[in-house]
């Protein structure tokens, strides 16, 4: 390898010699990719096609020591540097520019202890990863809607989907992890080992240190769960949303239901004339009894005038894929995002106006029901904090031409502006754009100033900084 002049921590340039790289190269299981390899930029690449950086190394790590040993050359050189698990994050914080990436997407082992009811995973595992070796088990983990999204940053910013209300955010059932930190110690954090940074790690995303592996105890469930679709015409939302929110004020924690607002994709259960329409989706998942399900969704079916009604038993792996369509990498995405108590008629009036505008055919609103066991944590046993919303609104905003960025991006900040009023303030980090810095406080609401005083303990320097970052006085300035 040649000389290389790498981005610090400061935004200037460190010149690193070959036979320092050479060394470091030689010192991995792993594999050092620079702009000149194979496989370069397929490390570079990730979910979000709006992002197209290019770091000035990539080590492609195969365990904990490389971990270690990535971390170590990064805080000696003072380099700026990322982290990529899954490289879902719609911010882009998996790839730097000019500096070190750490891609743990090699690491993608699930090992299930299905006596003790544990499993172990990877940072780069997917949530297809662990959904296939748990359920061969008849067992899971909650996890969220998208089974190409990375265990570690989902896990990390708190992790909810269909499961969540019964089972709690996927950090309630979260161990233990093994985390290198800056100094580039290898510690176990659990409710018995450094507890401080087990309770910032549970929300609190990357700023502390690089998770290489996690542990999770696990449930029965499956293999099939009661869920589906309910497709209705647009011209219905408003009263459709309203019966909505009525039929799950006593929802019991099995069932959750999510409304989905967009055009219709060429779906093979929907008929052709609505293909490309605007309709609203009601997405439901009863994950109790089977025999219980029919009843349990009837209120939920019974509402308006549906097209179509594809609602009944489903594999639960295949549920968990359900919308990898609509979701797959290669297109430029843009979200914004707010938490609500309650789902008001206003809110439910700013929806309806927004569908009628939609800038293009992938663009959507999600409207996730949450709560149940996750609303049962104290706000402070977990560094997540929005433990009392009902309902978490997602702005997806999804196009193919950076010609279409303008009218996107508006699109999705004016509803985000138009709703804010109705919003409780806190918010998912894992939704937040990378022009939300100035939105990270509010987002951990009285949890923010304990989430400081650990990453001052374990990133003095702020090293993990490529995340939605908690900025820490720095000896160095920071980036």
């Amino acid at each position: 390898m040649n000389d290389l002049n790498l981005t610090t921590l400061d935004g200037g340039l460190a010149t690193v010699s070959a036979p320092v790289l050479d060394a470091f190269a030689a010192s991995l299981r792993g594999q050092l990719l620079n702009a000149g390899d194979a496989g370069y930029d397929e490390a570079r690449s990730v979910w979000n096609a709006m992002i197209d950086r290019r770091p000035g190394l990539i080590v492609r790590c195969a365990g904990a020591a490389d971990v270690i040993a990535a971390v170590n050359f990064a805080r000696e050189n003072h380099l700026l540097t990322a982290v990529r698990g899954g490289g879902h994050n719609i911010a882009g914080s998996a790839v730097c520019d000019g500096g070190l990436m750490i891609d743990l997407s090699t690491m993608e082992s699930v090992r299930v202890d299905r006596v003790a009811r544990r499993v172990w995973v990877e940072p780069g595992a997917t949530l297809a990863d662990l959904d296939k070796e748990t359920q061969a088990f008849g067992m899971a983990v909650p996890t969220g809607i998208n089974s190409t999204t990375g265990v570690a940053g989902l896990t990390l910013g708190g992790g909810f989907g269909w499961t969540t209300r019964k089972l709690g955010l996927t950090i309630d059932n979260l161990l233990s992890a093994d985390v290198v930190t800056a100094d580039g110690e290898l510690v176990r954090a659990s409710t018995a080992e450094h507890p401080d940074l087990f309770w910032a790690l549970r929300g609190g995303g990357g700023n502390f240190g690089v998770v290489t592996a996690f542990e999770f105890k696990l449930h029965k469930l499956g293999p099939q769960v009661f869920a589906g679709l309910v497709v209705h015409p647009f011209d219905d939302a408003k009263d459709v949303l309203k019966a909505y929110r009525a039929a799950l004020e006593d929802a019991p924690d099995e069932l959750t239901c999510w409304a989905v607002m967009r055009q219709a994709p060429p779906l093979p259960f929907l008929p052709a004339q609505w293909h490309w329409k605007e309709v609203l989706v009601l997405a439901m998942c009863w994950s109790g009894d089977m025999a219980a399900g029919e009843k349990a969704t009837a209120a939920l079916r019974a509402i308006g005038k549906p097209i179509v009604d594809v609602v009944g038993p489903n594999p639960f792996t295949g549920w968990q894929t359900a919308f990898d369509p609509l979701l797959q990498p290669g297109a430029r995405n843009y979200w914004k995002s707010h938490d609500f108590i309650e789902l008001a008629d206003k809110t439910i009036d700013i929806l309806d106006g927004a569908i009628r505008t939609l800038p293009g055919p992938e663009c959507e609103i999600f409207v996730g029901h949450v709560g149940g066991a996750a609303e049962r944590v104290a706000t402070d046993a977990t560094a997540f904090p929005q433990r009392s919303s009902h309902f978490v609104m997602n702005v997806h905003a999804r196009w193919r031409e950076a010609s279409m960025d303008d009218a996107c991006i508006g699109w999705a900040r004016g509803i985000y502006d138009a709703t804010r009023p109705l919003a409780v303030g806190t918010a998912y980090i894992n939704f937040m754009p990378a022009d939300e810095a100035d939105r990270v406080e509010a987002a951990y609401g009285g949890n923010y100033a304990r989430l400081m005083e650990v990453k001052r303990k374990y990133d003095p320097d702020n090293l993990f900084r490529m995340n939605q970052n908690l900025r820490t006085k720095s000896k160095r300035k920071a980036a």
